[in-house]
């Protein structure tokens, strides 16, 4: 038995296990197999020729049709010229004024005393006035004695001639280069769109490089300097206030000193809203006036009388209490573009001989267009 350990303690058995260890090299090689499973799997690839297909597919000409959709996508909204703006700001005018005139010369016959009468109930009702009507058809009147009185045709042309007259006043043009800073104090009634105006005024002398300053003078109205305050930043101007209900001559000095501190050129004073009936108010108007034109020599500048055209002969009272008031300058009118009674504008030119500086077109931030007598008269007339 204790011999038998020896054999027992052979443990050469696992020595030759060691073949089991070579075991997995020669297992090993069958690994490979997958490998070389990988490179017969390669060539799938070779459906590439069904790749080449795609390129044939009809989806390839599909993408190819839809470039002339966009190519015409620009012409959807083609921008307007300034005319043609102009022409559609005026369209109610036009309607109520020019086809009114139209549809009479053309009813046949030479022009006679009927014709005119008719063509001064007309005139009257676009809202020239009673007085700038009258002084129209007798222009007409001599006019026609010159020429050709039967041809209607004729009386067309020389009553867009004397418009044209009776728009282009002997006034200087707004120099902002003039003085520094350009004072330019804005005045009218409430609702007419003053302040509105005074920041698409800010916005356009801006856009030309104009450092510009605003004064919030209107301390009445609530809220007031906070819309003028959000024109300001829309307008990339700066903006001078004092608190609601302060005394709007202290916001005028306080707005006159800033401008000329800070090297501004063009400073626009708001003020507020005057009924032109009441004394009292016209009076602090007045007081704003002296205020500016003691802290800069000649100040205002321009003062420029706001009106509403739809208000039509209302507007052109306004303008003559305003101007014996404060020395009115200029005119801008607003809302243009909503009144069929567009002849206030020759009226104001006519009676109270104020040059019509902007008018409003439209609603947009550039709606507020210098005013052209020129191309207010063709694009009146123009024929549809």
């Amino acid at each position: 038995m204790p011999e038998e350990v020896p054999p027992a303690g052979v443990e050469p058995g696992p020595v030759e296990a060691e073949p089991l260890r070579e075991a997995p090299p020669e297992e090993a090689p069958p690994a490979p197999g997958p490998v070389e499973a990988v490179e017969e799997e390669a060539p799938a690839p070779a459906p590439l020729p069904a790749e080449e297909e795609l390129p044939a597919a009809p989806a390839e000409p599909a993408v190819e049709a839809a470039p002339p959709v966009s190519e015409e996508a620009p012409e959807v909204a083609p921008p307007l010229s300034l005319f043609d703006r102009m022409r559609a700001g005026l369209s109610k005018t036009r309607t109520s004024l020019v086809k009114r005139i139209d549809a009479l010369l053309s009813a046949g016959g030479g022009v006679d005393d009927e014709m005119l009468e008719e063509l001064e109930e007309i005139l009257i009702t676009a809202d020239f006035g009673m007085k700038t009507t009258q002084d129209l058809v007798q222009a007409l009147e001599k006019g026609l004695a010159r020429s050709d009185g039967s041809d209607p045709g004729a009386l067309r042309d020389l009553l867009k001639e004397e418009i044209r007259k009776r728009l282009r006043l002997e006034a200087e043009d707004l120099d902002t280069a003039s003085a520094s800073p350009f004072v330019v104090m804005v005045v009218g009634v409430n609702g007419v769109g003053k302040t509105t105006t005074i920041g698409k005024l800010a916005y356009q002398f801006a856009g030309q490089g104009k450092k510009v300053v605003l004064g919030a003078g209107d301390t009445f109205r609530a809220a007031a300097a906070d819309q003028l305050g959000i024109w300001a930043e829309r307008a990339g101007v700066e903006l001078v206030r004092h608190a609601e209900g302060a005394d709007p001559a202290a916001v005028a000095f306080d707005a006159a000193k800033a401008a000329t501190a800070r090297g501004a050129d063009v400073l626009i004073l708001d003020t507020a809203g005057r009924l032109h009936t009441k004394v009292n108010l016209m009076e602090e108007m007045k007081k704003i006036h002296r205020v500016l034109g003691r802290e800069i020599p000649g100040a205002p500048h321009e003062v420029l009388l706001v009106l509403d055209s739809t208000t039509g002969q209302n507007a052109l009272v306004q303008a003559r209490n305003f101007k014996e008031t404060v020395k009115v300058s200029g005119v801008a009118l607003t809302k243009l573009d909503g009144t069929a009674k567009g002849g206030m504008v020759v009226a104001i030119g006519n009676e109270l001989d104020l040059p019509v500086r902007f008018v409003g077109i439209g609603e947009g931030i550039e709606d507020l267009r210098p005013f052209d007598p020129d191309m207010f008269v063709d694009a009146l007339f123009e024929k549809d």
